[in-house]
């Protein structure tokens, strides 16, 4: 044992926090996925897979031997899909992105583990430095931007449900609008913490 029981205790109290809002992000979007339409049912059904693999990847006490490449080969699956969303057109990149991001991370873990190292919340995964800085400021950019973007469509839609008249059953729409980007921007997040610790 190094030290005192308190900076363990914390570090695995933030790992079950970042399990529980990918997992309850992921668990939106999958109801979100049955309720929605055939143009949206797609992105919602890959952002859910993304969630609770993100989800799976956070826990502390990891996936188990062969973790790491399940979830490697799910989310390459999940990359498959985004590509084929990718005919819609290209605001789809960004799930691209992040099943890559993912699959990455993945086999970043089972390489690490390979070489002996332990598992503890994403600490001793292998990586490129150079792959790892890429989607880091990616995903610090997308929670930066997402974030602004929030904040301001927070401020116009509580300006329009105040007025009242034809404008309020719009600002209703919206705020679930702004429901699925706080799922997007808490997935973001997460996936930010994760390659924060590689």
């Amino acid at each position: 044992m190094h030290g005192s029981a308190t900076p363990l205790s914390a570090s695995a109290a933030s790992a079950w926090l970042l399990v529980l809002l990918c997992a309850v992000s992921g668990a939106y979007c999958l109801l979100r996925a049955r309720r929605a339409d055939r143009t949206v049912r797609g992105m919602a059904a890959g952002e859910a897979v993304m969630g609770f693999g993100m989800a799976a990847m956070a826990v502390p006490s990891g996936t188990g031997p062969w973790g790491p490449q399940a979830l490697a080969a799910v989310c390459c699956g999940a990359a498959v899909h985004a590509l084929w969303l990718l005919r819609g057109g290209m605001h789809h990149a960004h799930h691209l992105v992040g099943a890559l991001a993912m699959a990455y991370m993945a086999l970043a873990t089972a390489a690490g583990n390979g070489h002996g190292h332990g598992h503890e919340h994403g600490h001793g995964q292998a990586g490129l430095p150079v792959v790892t800085g890429v989607l880091l400021l990616y995903y610090a950019g997308y929670v930066l931007l997402g974030g602004a973007r929030l904040v301001t469509a927070g401020g116009v839609l509580s300006v329009t449900a105040g007025e009242g008249g034809p404008g309020a059953a719009g600002a209703e729409a919206g705020g679930a609008g702004e429901l699925v980007r706080a799922c997007r921007l808490a997935m973001g997040t997460g996936m930010l913490a994760m390659l924060l610790t590689m």
